[in-house]
């Protein structure tokens, strides 16, 4: 499953109140030249400021294909948080987007099962970790396939990443652990179409 940015969307916000004084006067009367002004003024602010926080902290993206199912659905647009990576570990359990090893022009989107120094085994679908069967309560049984894994490390700044829908999913299984220089972002909400938004768990 890939992902495609799309053009940031800039969010309506209310002007400020601090635009023009209050003055004792008809409430049909038209707004000042200085008044018009602050208002301009304050919109256009506004505006800068939300296309920065998309710019440089969120990323909006289309999701490509159904190997996250059922959490995300293919067409489904999301915003990935590009910054948070940089305060904070990436964590088993994460969904992030990576650039596709075997094609950096690529983005592909899956969830992260295991870390840096992980004992990983899978056994006819069952995952292991550490010597403990993972809890994947984000795979319904209907998604399940009965795919083995040989016993294997996950080598230092390293990530293997695996889809939701794993029997129609290309991941770690096929093309190894992601290097952590390709992971760009973490997928946090998902805001259109209206039956999928919420956050990305």
């Amino acid at each position: 499953m890939s992902t495609n940015p799309e053009e940031p969307v800039v969010a309506e916000i209310s002007p400020s109140t601090e635009a023009a004084p209050v003055v004792e006067s008809s409430p049909l009367r038209p707004l000042s030249h200085g008044g018009l002004g602050l208002w301009v003024r304050d919109l256009l602010i506004s505006a800068a400021v939300s296309i920065l926080i998309i710019l440089f902290l969120y990323q909006p993206v289309r999701v490509e294909g159904t190997s996250m199912l059922p959490r995300l659905e293919d067409h489904d647009r999301l915003f990935i948080n590009k910054f948070v990576y940089h305060i904070t570990s990436i964590e088993r359990g994460d969904v992030v987007v990576f650039h596709y090893p075997r094609d950096p022009e690529k983005s592909y989107i899956k969830r992260v099962i295991a870390l840096p120094g992980d004992k990983l085994r899978i056994d006819h679908g069952e995952v292991w970790v550490n010597g403990k069967a993972l809890a994947e309560n984000y795979v319904p049984e209907m998604y399940r396939d009965t795919r083995s894994y040989a016993d294997t490390v996950i080598p230092d700044d390293c990530y293997f990443v695996m889809g939701d829908h794993r029997s129609i999913s290309s991941d770690s299984r096929e093309f190894g652990a992601v290097e952590r220089d390709l992971i760009y972002g973490k997928a946090v909400f998902v805001y259109w179409p209206a039956r999928d938004v919420g956050e990305v768990r």
